[in-house]
C-alpha cells in the first residue's frame, strides 16, 4: 500500500533513504495496529494493512458521511470556499440549439456541482447572446419571410429559416444589409416596436431552451444577456476614456492597446465608429457588475477554446482598469465535437442529438435479453441516453476535440454512461431487496474476501481524486475512478453471491458493501 505524505514528510524520507540501508530501514518500522506486517524484497519495502481494521475504519466512515463520503476529507479542507460565479452554455437567442452548446452546457454544470458538492454558494449564470447585428438581419429579414402561426407551432426552426433566408438574401442585395442596419439602430435607440419584436424573439428563446435543459438535468439562477449591459457598455468606454486607455483609430473606431510598448501590433476593438459597443465591450460591463454585485471569490467561464484570446483580451482590459478580482477569474476552454451527425441531416441541433440517443438506447433495450420491463421504456432510455453522451464527452481531456461514437457511446459493457447507469441499477436492486434492517454493528469477517478488500481500498482514493478535479477542473479524473469503482462492483457482484448466503452475510454485503458504491456513482 502506497502512503501518502505530505512534501516535508518526503524530504525527510529522501534523507533516511540516503542514509541508511534497506535491511536497517525496514528494522527500524514496527508493526502496529494498522500496519499488520513489513517485509522486505529486493529492496523494497512492502507493508500489509490490517485487513479487518481497514473493512471497519472504511465503513464506519461512509456509514457517518453518507452522500458527503470523501467530501469531509482532510485533503479538501484547505481548499478556498466562497461564492463560485459559472457562467455557462450561452446560446445565442432566435437560434436552436446547435450541438456546439452542448459541450459548455454539461461542463459548466459539472463544475457548478463539483463546486456545490464542496461547500462553495455558487450562482449558476447563463449568458444569453441577446445583442448584436444577428438580430438587425432577424428583425429585417422577419418582416419578408417570417411568418407567425410558423412561430407559434415551432419558434426556434421557424426563426433559423428566416435567419438564413435572411442571411443569403443579404449577401446579394444591398438593400436588405441596409434595412438590417437599420433596424439594429432602432434597437439601440429603443424603438418601441424593434424592441416589442426583439423581446418576443428572445422570450421564445428560452421557453424552448428551458425544455432542453431539463432534459440534460441543468438549471440556472440567472438568465442574463448582452442586452442588459448594452447602456453599461457606455459607461465602460468613458471609464476607458477617462484612465487614457481608450484609442480613436483614422477609421473612428475605439481600441484599446494591449502591448507594453504602445506600438499597437496587439489591441482590442471595443467601440465602432457609430459609437456602439461590442462584444467584448459588453463582457467587460458584465465582468465589472458581477464584481460589484457579487463581490464573487471566483468566476469560471466555460466556452469552447476558439474564444481563448477574447478572454485573454478580456481579463487584460480589466487588469488595466485596476480591476484586482480579475485574477479570480478563470476560463476553462474545451475543444470541438465530430461525429454526431443524426438522421435529420448535417445541421446538427442539441434536441435531435438527444432524441437520437434515446431512440437508439430504445433500441437496444428492446433487443437486449437482459434488459427488465420499465413503466416508461421511452423515459428510461432518455436518462441512460444522455448519461452516455455526457460520459462519453468527459472521457477525455476537455481541451481536446475527439470525434464521438454513437456505437462507442451506447455499449453497455466497457468505460460508458451505459455501464455506469445498470451497474447503480444492479447495486440499488440489491439495496431494495435486502437492506431493509437497520443495523450499527457489523460484523467484519462477512467482509474479508479480495473484491470487497479491492473495492473499499478504491474508495479510500476517493478524495485524492475530487482533489485532484477540482485543482485542474477536469471531469475525466472522476469519470475513470467511477468506471474502476463500476467494475470492482460487478466483480464483487459476479463473485460474492448473496442469494444462497446467510441473512447476515447477504444484509452486511447489500448493506456496507454497495451502498456506499451507489453514493460515488451518483455523484455524476
Amino acid at each position: 500500500m502506497i502512503l501518502w505524505m505530505q512534501p516535508d514528510t518526503r524530504r525527510r524520507q529522501r534523507s533516511w533513504q540516503t542514509s541508511m540501508s534497506s535491511e536497517q530501514k525496514r528494522r527500524k518500522l514496527v508493526s502496529d495496529s494498522i500496519i499488520s506486517e513489513i517485509g522486505l524484497v529486493r529492496g523494497v519495502l512492502t507493508f500489509k494493512v490490517n485487513r479487518p481494521l481497514l473493512v471497519k475504519k472504511v465503513i464506519d466512515k461512509v456509514r457517518h458521511d453518507g452522500p458527503r463520503y470523501g467530501f469531509s476529507s482532510e485533503l479538501l479542507s484547505d481548499l478556498p470556499k466562497g461564492l463560485t460565479l459559472v457562467e455557462y452554455s450561452s446560446p445565442n437567442i432566435a437560434k436552436k440549439f446547435h450541438v456546439g452548446h452542448l459541450r459548455s452546457t454539461i461542463i459548466g454544470n459539472f463544475i457548478a456541482n463539483l463546486k456545490e458538492g464542496i461547500g462553495n454558494k455558487v450562482l449558476r449564470v447563463n449568458y444569453l447572446g441577446d445583442w448584436g447585428l444577428q438580430f438587425g438581419l432577424l428583425g429585417a429579414g422577419f418582416s419578408k419571410f417570417g411568418c407567425e402561426e410558423k412561430l407559434r407551432s415551432n419558434a426556434l426552426q421557424h426563426l433559423f429559416d428566416v435567419y438564413v433566408k435572411v442571411n443569403a438574401a443579404a449577401e446579394k442585395d444591398e438593400e436588405m444589409k441596409r434595412s438590417a442596419q437599420k433596424f439594429m439602430k432602432q434597437l439601440e435607440s429603443g424603438h418601441p416596436q424593434a424592441l416589442s419584436l426583439w423581446t418576443h424573439f428572445r422570450s421564445l428563446s428560452i421557453e424552448e431552451y428551458a425544455k432542453v435543459y431539463k432534459r440534460l438535468g441543468v438549471q440556472f439562477d440567472e438568465f442574463a444577456g448582452e442586452s442588459f449591459y448594452r447602456e453599461k457598455s457606455q459607461d465602460v468606454l468613458n471609464l476607458l476614456r477617462s484612465k487614457n486607455i481608450l484609442k480613436i483609430t483614422k477609421e473612428g473606431t475605439g481600441v484599446v492597446d494591449l502591448t507594453d510598448n504602445g506600438d499597437l501590433s496587439a489591441y482590442s476593438t471595443v467601440m465602432r465608429s457609430d459609437g456602439t459597443s461590442l462584444y467584448i465591450t459588453r463582457d467587460i460591463a458584465a465582468a465589472i457588475d458581477r464584481m460589484e454585485k457579487y463581490n464573487f471569490d471566483e468566476m469560471v467561464y466555460v466556452t469552447d477554446k476558439s474564444q481563448q484570446p477574447h478572454f485573454q483580451n478580456l481579463f487584460k482590459i480589466l487588469k488595466m482598469l485596476g480591476k484586482d478580482k480579475v485574477d479570480r477569474c478563470q476560463h476553462v476552454t474545451f475543444g470541438r465535437v465530430q461525429g454526431m451527425q443524426t438522421r435529420r441531416g448535417d445541421v446538427i441541433f442539441l434536441e435531435d442529438v438527444l432524441d437520437e440517443a434515446r431512440t437508439r438506447m430504445l433500441q437496444n433495450m428492446t433487443k437486449a435479453e437482459t434488459s427488465k420491463t420499465t413503466e416508461d421504456p421511452a423515459d428510461t432510455a432518455e436518462k441512460i441516453g444522455v448519461a452516455a453522451v455526457i460520459i462519453q464527452d468527459f472521457k477525455g481531456p476537455l481541451q481536446a476535440d475527439y470525434r464521438f461514437s454513437w456505437e462507442e457511446a451506447l455499449q453497455s459493457v466497457g468505460d460508458t454512461g451505459v455501464f455506469l447507469q445498470y451497474t447503480h441499477a444492479r447495486l440499488q436492486s440489491l439495496l431494495n431487496l435486502w437492506s431493509s434492517k437497520e443495523e450499527e454493528d457489523f460484523s467484519v469477517s462477512c467482509l474479508q474476501e479480495p473484491p470487497v478488500v479491492a473495492t473499499l481500498q478504491h474508495l479510500l482514493r476517493y478524495d485524492e481524486v475530487l482533489c485532484k478535479t477540482l485543482k485542474e477542473l477536469q471531469p475525466r479524473y472522476l469519470v475513470a475512478y467511477l468506471m474502476g469503482l463500476g467494475h470492482l462492483a460487478n466483480v464483487a457482484h459476479h463473485t460474492l453471491r448473496i442469494k444462497g448466503s446467510s441473512q447476515e452475510v447477504a444484509h452486511v454485503s447489500t448493506k456496507d458493501g454497495g451502498n456506499h458504491t451507489s453514493y460515488s456513482i451518483l455523484f455524476l
